[in-house]
């Protein structure tokens, strides 16, 4: 690590917080210092949220997600088509786990799930939070989410596992308690390469730059979303039952592989899904309490918000995956799964398979219904 390095790397901090982008080769080679811990971590720390508080770009998105791809995943090969859906947190109003519920219920409507998450940094509890209060090995090999995805048709990539992100990931999540664009680049950074998704993002702006660069690295069919909460200034990274969500898909003609991007607008209240209440949709702050509760809206045990919120996000994944051919019959499809128990027998194999003591997993989830 040499002065003049560090020089360089500072000249970078100091273009960022003068409001000025970076390059998608500039900004891989910096993600490449972090990861290789080639800078002092106060230089790290800085850059990130230099980066964060300039606003990403596509570019820069994607220049971070190719470092990390390209030096810190562990990689996989499935012989079958795998979707994904996530958040990149940072969000200003924090729900329930919507996106793996959705999740859930998506794999059982016969959508290989291969999602890749994190614990929690802003929120009270994240994806890789709630899976291991299901009774989901969540410190597992990626040989064996590998086997769950075909088993179960869903696994979960731990994305602060060293079994995942070997060499720096993990050190670097692990230190900071922000938002930052490891939120959306690490994210993208899915051991599986899916090709099917949807994203929410925390913010309307990141919107289409997102959808840009999942675009750019090799998505054909996906939705990039951010919801709205009604007459407030808030907004998460799921589509939302209490205001309207914004959303960006990308779709690829099949003939010529040629992809778009078009934007659309989803309103709950014509699908009979919309909330006036937004607080319905917080986590308890105990964590074995909204494991419970999570479970048994899994089981078809709670009618209202959460449901609503969970089928809504799922109908988007049966229409990301070309399941369904509107959002509406997407939403039908996945309150059917629910009330049919599917949902809550996908859950149950998702435990037993992506597990080193199946058996254990298994007592846990059970356990809290």
């Amino acid at each position: 690590m040499s002065l003049e390095n560090d020089k360089a790397f500072g000249a970078l901090i100091t273009r960022l917080i003068n409001q000025k982008n970076l390059t998608r080769k500039e900004t891989c080679a910096a993600f490449r210092t972090i990861l290789g811990n080639a800078t002092p971590d106060l230089q790290q720390g800085a850059f990130l949220a230099a980066l964060t508080a300039k606003g990403e770009t596509a570019e820069e998105v994607a220049g971070a997600w190719e470092a990390i791809y390209e030096m810190d995943t562990t990689k996989v090969s499935l012989d079958l088509a795998v979707a994904e859906n996530s958040g990149t947190g940072m969000d200003t109003f924090k729900t329930f786990n919507i996106s793996t519920a959705a999740s859930i219920i998506a794999a059982s409507g016969d959508v290989p799930m291969a999602r890749h998450g994190a614990r929690a940094i802003t929120s009270v509890c994240g994806t890789v939070d709630m899976a291991e209060a299901l009774g989901v090995d969540v410190e597992c090999t990626a040989d064996i989410v590998a086997q769950s995805i075909q088993q179960a048709g869903l696994g979960l990539f731990n994305g602060m596992s060293p079994h995942i992100h070997p060499n720096a990931l993990g050190r670097i999540l692990s230190q900071i308690h922000f938002g930052s664009t490891l939120n959306i680049a690490a994210s993208l950074a899915n051991p599986a390469l899916p090709a099917i998704g949807v994203r929410g993002v925390y913010a309307g702006e990141m919107i289409m730059p997102v959808a840009r660069v999942m675009k750019e690295i090799g998505y054909r069919s996906a939705i990039v979303l951010h919801g709205e909460i009604e007459g407030t200034n808030l907004g998460m990274d799921e589509a939302s039952i209490c205001g309207k969500t914004r959303c960006a898909r990308i779709s690829t003609d099949s003939a010529t592989g040629k992809g778009e991007i078009t934007e659309f607008t989803i309103d709950p209240k014509p699908l009979g899904l919309s909330a006036q209440d937004p607080d319905t949709l917080k986590p308890h702050p105990r964590l074995e309490k909204e494991a419970a509760r999570f479970a048994a809206l899994l089981a078809n045990r709670e009618e209202g918000p959460r449901k609503d919120a969970a089928i809504l996000n799922a109908g988007l994944i049966f229409l990301a995956a070309g399941k369904t051919d509107t959002l509406d019959q997407g939403i039908q499809q996945a309150a059917v799964l629910l009330e049919k128990g599917k949902a809550f027998g996908t859950l149950e194999n998702w435990v037993a398979s992506q597990n080193t003591e199946p058996e254990k997993g298994l007592s846990t989830l059970h356990a809290l219904v």
